[in-house]
């Protein structure tokens, strides 16, 4: 069973403002809630396009959004393809580009990969070195452990991990890989508190945290297909449409909030002009000046939605 606890749904649906008879998509399916909330404000005009690369999510999908089944149509795919999606699904065109009314994103990894041990997302859990998102994806987490430069898996940890010990780990990846390769996550654990200081080790997270999201994202190719779908985003929006974004470590927010900002409305007239002259028009405003975060209700329901932010922005 596919059981996930959906982070910020109704903020997230509500950010869209869902009208009956418009054209929305979830670029990432998950467990549902966001498409089984979406869909009941859909009236028989209405259509949800839900997409997701992981075919269990989608078996689940199936069910869980049975009763709908005439409102809302699955997608195998990964999100940095939306535009090339929405052709597929003949959706209406403006000059050229899919319009739809709003595109909701919930990034990151959902709670069962993280839970299914087989999966390798988890250093709670020893597992094949795995962490694909995609099962019919070539690259693993076992390949870059064992075949990537070991100047790679730092930079892979320190920028997608911000992981302040990286060239200590991938130095005792790279000793231990020579003697024989690195297999389960179990062993990987091992090796990264040994490149981590024991007093490190003692305070804060689990010491692996930030080495399974780097190689997580690396695997997943996360942040480019994040900044790929953001940008086809703004451009398949209708005017009025609206994107709800939600993002759960900084890297992820950090594309956000800068795709967002290159679209706002831009003046350049000079600071003393006493209005505006310059003509310059944004593409997007914001629908909330700061991020949404989780409320202490939901927090204490699901202590996974802790680092959830979730930015919304429409069209013009």
């Amino acid at each position: 069973m596919f059981d996930h606890i959906t982070v910020l749904k109704e903020e997230a649906v509500d950010g869209l403002d869902i009208k009956a008879d418009g054209i929305y998509v979830d670029c990432t399916l998950g467990g549902a809630g966001h498409s089984e909330l979406i869909a009941s404000r859909l009236g028989p005009d209405g259509l949800l396009i839900a997409l997701d690369q992981d075919d269990w999510a989608l078996d689940n999908a199936r069910n869980r959004l049975a009763p709908y089944i005439n409102q809302v149509r699955l997608v195998r795919s990964n999100f940095r393809y939306l535009e090339e999606v929405l052709r597929e699904q003949g959706v209406p065109q403006t000059d050229g580009v899919p319009q739809v009314d709003g595109i909701l994103f919930d990034l990151g990894v959902s709670s069962p990969q993280l839970d299914e041990a087989e999966r390798g997302f988890s250093y709670n859990h020893d597992a094949p070195l795995d962490m694909r998102m995609d099962q019919q994806s070539d690259l693993t987490a076992h390949e870059i452990v064992n075949t990537w430069d070991e100047r790679e898996i730092s930079r892979i940890l320190s920028t997608y991990g911000e992981e302040r010990f990286a060239r200590q780990i991938a130095r005792q990846i790279g000793k231990a890989r020579a003697v024989q390769p690195i297999a389960t996550t179990g062993e990987l654990v091992e090796l990264i508190k040994q490149g981590i200081p024991a007093a490190t080790r003692r305070s804060g997270p689990h010491p692996a945290k930030r080495s399974f999201q780097a190689l997580r994202i690396a695997v997943n190719d996360e942040l480019g297909a994040e900044e790929q779908a953001l940008l086809q985003s703004v451009r398949c929006l209708a005017p009025g449409g609206r994107v709800s974004v939600i993002t759960f470590h900084s890297l992820e927010d950090r594309i956000c909030k800068q795709t967002f900002a290159q679209y706002l409305r831009k003046c350049t007239c000079p600071p003393d002009f006493p209005m505006c002259v310059c003509g310059n028009e944004g593409v997007l405003k914001l629908v909330n000046r700061k991020p949404i975060v989780p409320g202490e209700t939901e927090l204490e329901h699901n202590p996974r939605s802790r680092s959830a932010k979730l930015r919304v922005a429409e069209k013009l």
